[in-house]
């Protein structure tokens, strides 16, 4: 195998296309030159597309972490009661952030693999009115389970003021999100999941609710205070440094997906997702989420007869394919495909064909080649069951 080559199908950082990595490439400019107005101006508008918003989306150079700690720190202050929806280790983030800063929090649990239920958190905000946030993740990334973000939405909304705060990060851009339409209050994502850029960028949108919020919430905050990114905003600019390198991929990055078309790109994810599963399901290897559950970018596998890491060992040796282990409780336990951002059907044989050859070299399979059939019907099916 040549030294250089990867095939990299862990749910983030994802693959870079080439134009997005030439674009990458164009010489620095001045951060506060017309130059950068010109292209921050150009970006906003696919932003607000990308989210389903009117409203403007924040660009602030850091990590997703980053964003899920402003959606905290500029809505809510110490004491205040909050609940976190927890059905995976992002999910245990968004707690652990709230509890760093001191607020009451309420945290729902639910078993790792199954997907949050809406009448359920009714039911709990019902019974406890003084909640002023309900936290949730959209995708959670460390059990492969997308959580119905709509009809909780509309649930939470049924009985309570309380702001609707959002982890997108491994949703937005591979998942519709129609943050207006389903009262989402605030939506967070990062640049190296779905949208195929380098981590480094965390995008940020808020309601005009949540901005009512945040324009009279008196925490401290500096870096992450969404109103100097909001008032920057009206003037194409950024109370920061921007990573402009990031900025001229994140401009072509934006024209790929409008050039392909959201709804054909939320398509091809689903279809990513029902060729994976397949293949699975036709060697009897068990998957960790049911197919009501189950995310269209990333695919969690929960062998009974082999060791995960084992298979995730020998087909980075041996094919460069570069697979994602499991977190927290999960860890040596399952792992996990990820399909999004740059990423095809072509992709999911690909993998699909190299898991089968690490898998019978390990002795686990005497039948190759199932799998990638299985994908292969499944794209013919259009990704239908």
């Amino acid at each position: 195998m040549l030294n250089d080559y990867q095939l990299l199908r862990i749910p983030g950082p994802t693959p870079i296309p080439p134009s997005v990595q030439r674009a990458m490439t164009k010489p620095m400019i001045g951060h506060r030159d017309q130059e950068t107005k010109d292209l921050l101006k150009q970006i906003k508008p696919k932003l607000r597309k990308l989210f389903g918003t009117k409203e403007d989306v924040a660009i602030v150079a850091g990590s997703g972490t980053a964003g899920m700690e402003a959606a905290v720190v500029n809505t809510v202050t110490p004491g205040d009661e909050v609940l976190v929806l927890v059905t995976g280790a992002f999910g245990d983030r968004f707690v652990k952030i709230c509890e760093a800063y001191n607020l009451h929090v309420h945290r729902l649990d639910y078993p790792w693999g199954v997907a949050l239920r809406p009448e359920e958190i009714q039911e709990y905000l019902l019974h406890h009115p003084f909640i002023k946030a309900v936290f949730a993740t959209h995708c959670e990334t460390s059990t492969g389970v997308l959580n119905p973000i709509q009809e909780l939405a509309a649930s939470i909304k049924e009985v309570t003021d309380a702001l609707f705060i959002v982890d997108g990060v491994s949703s937005v851009g591979g998942v519709e999100v129609n943050m207006d339409d389903w009262q989402i209050d605030i939506c967070v994502t990062g640049s190296q999941k779905a949208l195929m850029l380098p981590p480094g960028l965390v995008f940020i949108a808020a309601s005009k609710n949540a901005w009512n919020t945040i324009e009279h919430n008196q925490h401290p905050r500096f870096y992450l205070d969404l109103r100097k990114y909001r008032d920057n905003q009206q003037f194409d600019s950024t109370p920061f440094t921007p990573a402009i390198s990031l900025l001229y991929g994140l401009e072509q990055s934006l024209q790929l997906l409008d050039s392909e078309g959201l709804a054909n790109v939320w398509k091809r994810h689903q279809l990513m997702k029902q060729m994976t599963r397949a293949a699975f399901e036709a060697h009897g290897i068990p998957l960790l989420t049911n197919d009501t559950d189950a995310s269209p970018t990333v695919t969690a596998i929960q062998p009974f007869n082999f060791h995960p890491d084992n298979v995730r060992q020998l087909v980075k040796k041996e094919f460069g394919l570069v697979l994602a282990g499991g977190q927290q409780q999960l860890k040596g336990k399952i792992f996990r495909i990820g399909h999004m951002g740059y990423c095809t059907p072509a992709d999911i044989l690909q993998t699909i064909s190299c898991l089968e050859l690490g898998l019978a070299k390990l002795g686990i399979l005497y039948n190759v080649g199932i799998g990638v059939n299985a994908a292969q019907h499944a794209y013919l099916r259009g990704g239908s069951p």
